[in-house]
């Protein structure tokens, strides 16, 4: 091969992967669009197929946990299967997935339906890890921090979109949402499957070994990586606290102030507005000026204070006020997930970004075990009162656990590195 075809293939290369990142951000908007859509409604769902409030929040945390407990056994499995078989397969697969899981809870009428289709849609659903590795495939390293935020920005706009239309569609008919998301999912398959481009070349492939294809192998990957291993702690606890206010939030603000969909949906979209804002706009500006780690941190610091007021708020307007106060707060996924990236080769992307992926999923799947039972322990207090708040003062305990992990590490590394530079 001449210099000049060397020179025209490399700035092909170069320019395709460029052009992949705009396909894979509208991707995930769609599909955060489409679950965002259900969120608000989907407690009011299985509240409408049980009795009381204590049961609806017990079966809530029981339909959560389905999803999790089958996505926690196939995302390993997904992501080893897209390291051998490419990315653009099984996020086909996932969107297929969604689509028909939204469509079938559409038409549940008993909560064992509702956990049945849970449990399918969690086996073929991976898209958020295989969308990391995606990212990953595409992107040089020192841009990774900048363009996992890009994602988390299309997450965020996902979720100021979906649960807005979720509570307005919710007002009129629970289920209605349901059919939209399970439209906008088949319209993802349709954009996935004629758009979409590959972003694992042929030769960074590898067979899959299935031995170590489960998740508690996969998790291993993380402990092997003794120079970020206690991030994945980090990541443990920061998505246990994540998961556990998704599981209650819908439930927590009706309990407490009587928030029905609409207002719920428009709360949820306030997070998804400060997550778009801060991940694709301001989290590139501020890492200019501080370190990863420093962000970390700091972003700990804020999550840690707004956990705690939210479980505290004694008013629905507080919710908005803390939701826009920790801006720093959405960068943590960002940054600790970028670290832990930075630490594996190209090759491994997908195995290591999908036993993060199978981490979350854990923690997702003990979530609602802790979550749910803490919010029926208070589904009988009356409306107002602190102690509603228990599954949020529990999240600020984990946010605080990691925070202090965290800035142990890092201390860690600096006293390693000055103990290199002394002996040379």
């Amino acid at each position: 091969m001449s210099p000049n075809e060397a020179r025209f293939k490399l700035f092909a290369a170069r320019r395709s992967r460029a052009a992949a990142m705009p396909f894979i951000m509208f991707a995930a908007l769609i599909d955060m669009i489409s679950i965002g859509l259900i969120v608000p409604v989907l407690p009011g769902l299985v509240g409408s197929l049980t009795g009381t409030k204590a049961d609806q929040a017990l079966w809530y945390g029981a339909v959560t946990f389905a999803f999790s407990f089958a996505n926690f056994f196939a995302s390993p499995v997904l992501g080893a299967l897209s390291d051998s078989y490419g990315r653009r397969p099984i996020l086909l697969l996932g969107f297929s997935g969604l689509m028909l899981s939204f469509f079938t809870t559409a038409m549940a009428t008993s909560v064992g339906m509702l956990i049945a289709v849970r449990l399918v849609a969690g086996a073929m659903q991976s898209n958020i890890s295989i969308a990391s590795a995606y990212v990953a495939d595409i992107s040089p390293p020192e841009q990774r921090a900048k363009r996992f935020g890009m994602m988390g920005a299309m997450f965020g706009v996902g979720f100021i979109l979906g649960p807005i239309m979720g509570g307005l569609l919710g007002s009129i008919n629970l289920r209605l949402p349901f059919y939209a998301a399970g439209s906008l999912a088949l319209l993802n398959l349709l954009y996935g499957y004629f758009v979409l481009p590959e972003s694992l070349s042929a030769d960074l492939r590898h067979a899959i070994q299935w031995k170590t294809a489960h998740p508690f192998a996969a998790m291993r990957r993380l402990a092997e990586l003794k120079d970020v291993a206690p991030l994945a702690v980090v990541v443990a606890f920061c998505g246990m606290a994540q998961f556990v206010l998704y599981t209650c939030w819908v439930l927590y603000t009706t309990f407490k102030f009587g928030w029905g969909p609409r207002d719920n949906g428009w709360s949820l979209a306030a997070v998804g507005i400060v997550s778009a804002v801060v991940q694709g706009l301001l989290l590139g500006r501020i890492l200019k000026r501080i370190s990863v780690r420093r962000l970390a941190v700091l972003g700990l610091i804020s999550s840690t204070c707004a956990y705690a007021l939210w479980g505290a708020a004694i008013s629905g307007w507080m919710m908005y006020a803390i939701i826009f106060v920790n801006l720093l707060g959405a960068t943590v996924a960002s940054t600790i997930q970028s670290l832990i990236s930075g630490a594996v080769d190209a090759q491994d992307q997908g195995k290591t970004l999908g036993a993060v992926g199978g981490l979350n999923s854990l923690m997702a799947v003990i979530a609602p075990a802790i979550g749910a039972p803490l919010l029926t322990m208070v589904s009988h207090l009356p409306k107002g009162d602190w102690r509603i708040g228990a599954p949020f003062y529990f999240c600020a305990l984990l946010q605080g656990a990691a925070l202090l992990l965290t800035v142990m590490h890092f201390r860690g590394e600096r006293r390693r590195r000055l103990a290199v530079e002394t002996v040379t």
